[in-house]
């Protein structure tokens, strides 16, 4: 029996994968001279953190200030929370603010108001920059609360504004390279053209953009002072079919246990479900709504995915898989069959943890 240690849904990475995905992308940033400040919430690690510093990586991005205390705790001292500051959290965020150098996101002059009050240590931060994703940040466009959160900084003594931050989360959407480069200059131009107009009054204001999908696929970083993709770590379907993967690029996979199967329809059930994996989805072209795709376990690591086979559907504990008869052949009931997730970052949070394997 393949792993008889693993009794339930088990969360593999493969580590010799994982550290070439962080091998490029470090290399990548070098060339260009810009900064590489991954974002963290896609592996939550203080392992895979300490497999960045060894690639050359000083400074992380987190999503909330109790992930910035974890990784805080495990030495990195120069840590971005790229989400919209909580002022409900403003003692822990005035805690770190103490011991590192902490970048915070603000949206709008109240918030930055708030932090000028309350803290008592200084504090950087970013102005959030709405460039098409539409979820939150001020538009490019909107001068009006362009020209609010300006004065507010400008009369900040706690505070240090460091610069526009974006992230293009509408690359998503693409589906080849050529659209990917396209969000990545239209993010980067406008951003250039936020900081010359501010220029004056900010001259060391810095641009910072994230998402896996573009830094993934263009060739160069010029043009910004740092870049904050996450998921590149691990890669998922969701990269794969944007385009910004392989299948070989992707390094983890939910080892699942098979506790039924039905030859009428040749689907096999499995322990696994969107407790594990999520309820996220993808439109494949070939299967339609997926929610996975299988692969055969190894010693080693893993196949590249079945043809024919797909993860149809979840329940929170169920995963149906739908198999062509050879495959369905392959898995008897106690088999483990590997599942690589739609959303790793997703997989990873549900998992919170790994068992590492690759040479």
């Amino acid at each position: 029996m393949l792993f008889p240690d693993i009794e339930r849904p088990t969360l593999l990475l493969d580590e010799r994968k994982c550290r070439a995905n962080i091998r490029r992308m470090a290399e990548k940033a070098r060339r260009s001279g810009v900064r590489l400040r991954p974002h963290f919430k896609t592996h939550q690690s203080a392992m895979v953190g300490k497999w960045f510093r060894e690639a050359g990586v000083t400074a992380a991005t987190v999503s909330s200030l109790s992930m910035a205390k974890y990784f805080a705790d495990h030495g990195w001292t120069d840590l971005t929370v790229a989400f919209p500051f909580n002022p409900r959290e403003i003692a822990l965020a005035d805690e770190l603010a103490g011991r590192v150098s902490l970048n915070l996101l603000v949206v709008h002059p109240e918030t930055v108001a708030f932090l000028e009050r309350e803290l008592s240590h200084p504090a950087a931060v970013y102005l959030k920059v709405d460039v098409g994703t539409r979820r939150t940040g001020v538009r490019p466009e909107d001068d009006s609360a362009l020209e609010a959160l300006r004065h507010s900084l400008l009369n900040a003594r706690k505070l240090r504004f460091r610069g526009f931050l974006a992230h293009a989360g509408h690359s998503y959407a693409c589906r080849n390279r050529h659209c990917l480069e396209k969000v990545w200059n239209e993010t980067a131009t406008l951003l250039q053209n936020l900081r010359s107009r501010w220029a004056e009054d900010f001259p060391m204001v810095e641009i910072s953009v994230g998402d896996t999908p573009t830094c993934s696929a263009v060739t160069s970083f010029q043009g910004v002072d740092e870049v904050r993709p996450g998921n590149f770590v691990f890669y998922d379907l969701m990269q794969w079919q944007i385009g910004a993967c392989s299948f070989e690029d992707i390094a983890v996979a939910l080892a699942c246990p098979v506790v039924a199967r039905h030859p009428e329809r040749l689907e096999i059930i499995l322990y696994g479900g969107g407790g594990h994996l999520s309820k996220d989805r993808l439109e494949h072209p070939a299967y339609g709504t997926i929610y996975g795709l299988p692969v055969k376990l190894n010693e080693e690591g893993w196949s590249e995915p079945l043809p024919g086979c797909y993860l149809r559907s979840l329940s929170q504990e169920h995963g149906v898989l739908r198999c062509t008869s050879e495959a369905f052949d392959q898995w008897q009931i106690g088999d483990l069959v590997g599942i690589l997730p739609v959303h790793s970052c997703m997989c990873a949070d549900s998992m919170k943890g790994y068992r590492v394997g690759g040479a």
